[in-house]
């Protein structure tokens, strides 16, 4: 009697019809089919158009670039390459000229202006509105780093002249509104200042520590719900400026002291220091104060712990901000140096849980707080939040929902010689980029192996290497499932020159996009499916 294969995609649907999977484990058992339908052909070299290519949208119906100039949009639609044969045995004939040509799976909707003559696309920077299809760009102009200093602004900050946010319908390429920064800082690198959670918007402005709270309506429209960082509530400005603030002491109401009323004030309200600032030191003091009954045990415990320390908690800015829900910002501060730079590691930061509706901090940590690291292992994938439309983007392997990640964690974890230096970069991450991440199926950690290293979900460049890179099966260890190589296919290796390489994966589709760039040389763009 022969055995019959329970790995290859025949038995599956076999077993499909007459197995039913345990409750809520449907998906990850259709899952499992994708261990069979790998990307097993790859075209090297294709002719395509000199565009930089950023992602796939997370549904998987369009392909975003942007063109050589930066100045514009060019959206496609993937499509799947189609042909006649003649005779039998299609599957063994080659394939035909028009496989080399990037419009045999790609079809042109539009191309679109967006930047100004002085401005160009954030070619880093893109989020995309699931449930109706919007996509966010930016354009801005060249940062100016001999700005004067102007009132409000956070010095050491060097302001961009204009900074647009286009919404863009994505069906037909109609730009629906734009919101425009003027003389402000808005880290656009992967995303790193804009937090996109369902129809919220989140936009940090470093030079004037303030985060936007925008909604993106139904019409296309971006509408301002609050601003947080100077006042937390929508009514605080107003409190501040109203006429119950200047009364004086009865006894007092001369007219010299009545006309200088509200100059003193403007004068004291600008060594005011931001609400968003006033909270968090009001959180630092009452778990300081909570901390001890005796006055005088709690009177020298504040002087070490907040009064030493107090200037230090004022010099903090605001870096990083991400929504954990509807309510809640996670919000990372440290130092002006960290703020600008793209690699925050090397500096001090501090993590803040802020509640929107209470205007209260409600936690907050150092960067080497077990706590904090506890909650990063156990519950990571409250930090990556996903929208509540897409399906796929919620099996993202992370160490909370897969226990290969988990063990990879805690393996590092225990070679490592230093627990405060090892929680402080294994949080340094924090708070994650928005949809920084590949959905892909091929990156789950349950169904393939492959070494992080050169390649991973992560949205980022790496560099090349000469070899492909290797997709291992999870359940079969020795099993190769399919490889991936960038470059050209007779690659001559050069060590003397840097190559960077990135990878478009499908978010469903067995399908590939791998780019290697090499200085003064043409792009090379291959495509990877299953033929």
């Amino acid at each position: 009697m022969l055995r019959r294969s329970r790995h290859n995609l025949a038995s599956r649907i076999f077993d499909r019809q007459i197995h039913s999977p345990r409750p809520g484990a449907s998906i990850n058992s259709v899952r499992r089919f994708y261990e069979n339908l790998v990307p097993n052909y790859t075209i090297y070299d294709i002719d395509c158009p000199e565009n930089s290519f950023r992602k796939f949208t997370d549904d998987g119906l369009y392909l975003i670039s942007f063109s050589r100039n930066y100045q514009e949009l060019i959206v496609y639609r993937p499509t799947w390459l189609t042909f006649s044969c003649k005779g039998e045995d299609c599957d063994f004939h080659g394939l035909p000229a028009k496989a080399k040509k990037f419009e045999s799976f790609f079809t042109q909707l539009y191309c679109v202006s967006l930047a100004s003559a002085n401005e160009l696309i954030c070619k880093d920077f893109f989020l995309y509105v699931e449930n109706n299809q919007f996509g966010v760009f930016a354009t801005s102009t060249a940062q100016v780093h001999d700005a004067p200093a102007i009132e409000g602004a956070t010095p050491g900050v060097p302001p961009i002249e204009k900074i647009t946010f286009h919404l863009v319908r994505l069906q037909d390429g109609s730009i629906s509104h734009e919101r425009v920064f003027r003389d402000d800082f808005v880290n656009l690198a992967h995303n790193m200042g804009v937090f996109l959670y369902d129809d919220i918007l989140c936009i940090v402005s470093l030079r004037f520590q303030t985060i936007h709270i925008l909604q993106i309506r139904d019409s296309g429209h971006l509408v301002d719900l609050r601003e947080i960082g100077p006042f937390c509530r929508e009514d605080d400005e107003l409190f501040l400026n109203s006429p119950s603030q200047y009364m004086l002491p009865p006894g007092k109401k001369n007219q010299d002291e009545l006309s200088n009323g509200p100059q003193q004030q403007d004068v004291q309200g600008s060594s005011f220091l931001s609400g968003i600032k006033q909270r968090l030191l009001s959180f630092v003091f009452r778990g300081i104060w909570n901390e001890e009954t005796d006055h005088t045990l709690r009177v020298q415990r504040l002087k070490k712990k907040f009064y030493f320390h107090f200037q230090d908690y004022i010099d903090l800015i605001i870096w990083k901000v991400q929504f954990l829900d509807r309510h809640h910002l996670l919000i990372k501060l440290g130092s002006v140096d960290g703020g600008v730079s793209r690699n925050t590691d090397q500096h001090p930061a501090f993590f803040a849980v802020y509640n929107m509706e209470t205007t209260e901090v409600i936690a907050f940590y150092q960067s080497f707080a077990d706590e904090l690291y506890n909650l990063f292992e156990q519950f990571s994938d409250h930090f990556h939040v996903a929208s509540r439309n897409s399906l796929h983007v919620n099996f993202i392997s992370s160490h909370s929902n897969n226990i290969h990640v988990l063990e990879q964690l805690r393996n590092i974890k225990n070679k490592s010689s230093c627990s405060p230096q090892f929680v402080k970069k294994m949080v340094a991450s924090l708070p994650f980029s928005c949809q920084s991440l590949s959905p892909s199926p091929y990156f789950d950690q349950s169904l393939f192996r492959f070494d992080e290293k050169l390649i991973s979900a992560t949205d980022r460049h790496r560099q090349s290497t000469e070899h492909p890179i290797k997709f291992m099966s999870r359940r079969q260890p020795l099993i190769q499932k399919f490889k991936i190589k960038p470059g050209p296919e007779a690659d001559v290796v050069d060590n003397r020159t840097r190559r960077i390489s990135s990878f478009l994966f499908h978010p469903f589709l067995p399908f590939v996009l791998s780019i290697q760039q090499t200085y003064m040389q043409p792009t090379v763009v291959n495509i990877h499916f299953r033929r």
